[in-house]
């Protein structure tokens, strides 16, 4: 056993070392960026959540939750006693640095604070922050690793409502997921519907259930990455190595951005280049082999269900020879769906066959060009989907149970949102800038420009009723 597992961190190890080596024979001269970009965008890369609540003078807090399978699990809270409390739940490869990295201009985990909320900022087991355990330790035991993002919804999301709402006394949450914090509360909601009770409104940003559409670029190579590590072993642990190497010289920078937008879809308008550096210092927060793995299941199946471990195995879990569906259709709570039409991992497609089968989803709202990322780090986020995500939100807290609520929205809304100007880093010389000219970028770009007439947060179907309006 101690051989084995010895033998599969030896592997991860040989494998990042590789990437390592991969990145350091890409370096193009053209001297080093970090002494470039601002000296405060290069400190928030290397602090951790509480640290950059701290540095933005915002209230600060550590809590601890115990799932009913012994993992232990990290909150960091933006404290704001008596008020409704927000859960927000990360991607995969996330952390709640996420919520806030962007600043407190942008994150928004300060924008529902300064709202007047009560914010929880989850992490999830395997990440940087809640890699803790009552009896393994995941520096040394495989079993640690044994889970994929079912037991994320089965077990850590329980844990982190039930905790929230002890600690502050009220019997609703409003929930905020991002990807994988999405794909985990539709486990929870359809496999332990009784939860569908402590919500609110579910706020699901890029949501991520049906994958039959995924059209990222690099799929092939991440397969067969993935399948050489083998399952139960932790895939990418936080580390210094991309900020350090992404911002050798220009050239590294420009294959990192490249690298990104291959795997979330491509939006220069919403790519904040001096803040990448942070996205670096906080990603990858740490995850488990069999989280891809079982959306790489998804995709080939083009279902939403369980983990599959073929057939053998199978029979013994689930009595069957095939892994059985979620039962999409047993929940009950609100769920507001905000997506992108550029994002290459929660295509369009997926997510209205997803919004077809949900039995209550209170808003659908596709943004025009937006990548999987821009929901919660994209330029324009605070002065568009932000205030649009409070607004669905306060609705919905104020009808509660009513049997009178209505869908704030009773058709998909598509909205584009006017083209913003990106600050150069300074000392690029515009060596940087010229990625933004790859793949007919230009002509895109030519394209928005003639558009120019619309103005910021143009509603494009102006029918829709306000959730204001009961």
């Amino acid at each position: 056993m101690l051989r084995s597992r010895t033998y599969g961190m030896q592997h991860a190890s040989w494998i990042i070392g590789l990437l390592w080596l991969a990145l350091q024979c890409m370096r193009v001269a053209g001297g080093c960026l970090e002494d470039n970009f601002p000296a405060s965008v290069i400190e928030d890369a290397h602090l951790s959540t509480l640290q950059l609540l701290e540095k933005y003078k915002y209230p600060a807090e550590t809590h601890q939750v115990t799932t009913e399978d012994n993992y232990i699990l990290t909150f960091h809270r933006i404290p704001r006693p008596g008020a409704q409390p927000v859960l927000l739940v990360h991607g995969l490869e996330d952390t709640s640095s996420t919520w806030i990295m962007m600043g407190p201009h942008s994150g928004l985990g300060y924008f529902l604070y300064d709202q007047g909320y009560d914010i929880w900022m989850g992490n999830v087991r395997g990440n940087r922050y809640s890699r803790g355990h009552l009896k393994l330790n995941p520096n040394t035991d495989r079993a640690y690793w044994a889970f994929s993002w079912h037991e994320i919804g089965m077990y850590d999301l329980p844990a982190m409502i039930d905790g929230v709402l002890a600690k502050t006394g009220f019997h609703k949450l409003n929930y905020f997921g991002h990807s994988q914090g999405t794909t985990s509360f539709f486990v929870l909601a359809s496999s332990r519907p009784e939860y569908n009770a402590k919500i609110h409104l579910m706020n699901a940003l890029a949501p991520v259930a049906f994958m039959g559409h995924m059209k990222t670029p690099l799929l092939g190579m991440a397969r067969v990455g993935i399948k050489m590590l083998g399952e139960s072993l932790e895939l990418f642990p936080h580390s210094d190595i991309y900020l350090n190497q992404c911002l050798q010289s220009a050239g590294m920078l420009k294959t990192c951005i490249r690298f990104y937008w291959q795997v979330v879809g491509k939006n220069s308008d919403e790519f904040n280049m001096t803040m990448f550096p942070v996205v670096l210092g906080h990603i990858p927060g740490g995850c488990n082999v069999k989280q891809p793995v079982h959306y790489f299941q998804l995709q080939r199946s083009d279902r939403f269900c369980q983990y599959d471990y073929e057939a053998k195995e199978n029979q013994k879990m689930y009595g069957r020879n095939t892994p059985p569906d979620y039962r999409l259709e047993r929940i009950t709570a609100p769920i507001a769906l905000y997506y992108g039409s550029n994002d290459h991992l929660s295509a369009v497609e997926d997510v209205q066959r997803l919004a077809k089968i949900l039995p209550n989803v209170v808003e659908s709202h596709l943004y025009k060009r937006w990548n999987h990322m821009d929901m919660i780090w994209g330029i324009s986020a605070r002065h568009s989907i932000q205030p649009k995500m409070l607004e669905v939100m306060r609705y919905w807290e104020s009808v509660g149970d009513s049997k009178y609520a209505e869908p704030t929205t009773n058709f998909p809304v598509e909205e584009e949102i006017a083209q913003t100007v990106t600050v150069p880093v300074p000392g690029s010389d515009g060596d940087i800038e010229e990625i933004f000219d790859d793949e007919k970028e230009v002509e895109e770009k030519s394209g928005k420009d003639q558009e120019g007439g619309k103005g910021q947060d143009e509603q494009q179907d102006t029918a829709v009723e306000s959730p204001s309006k009961e």
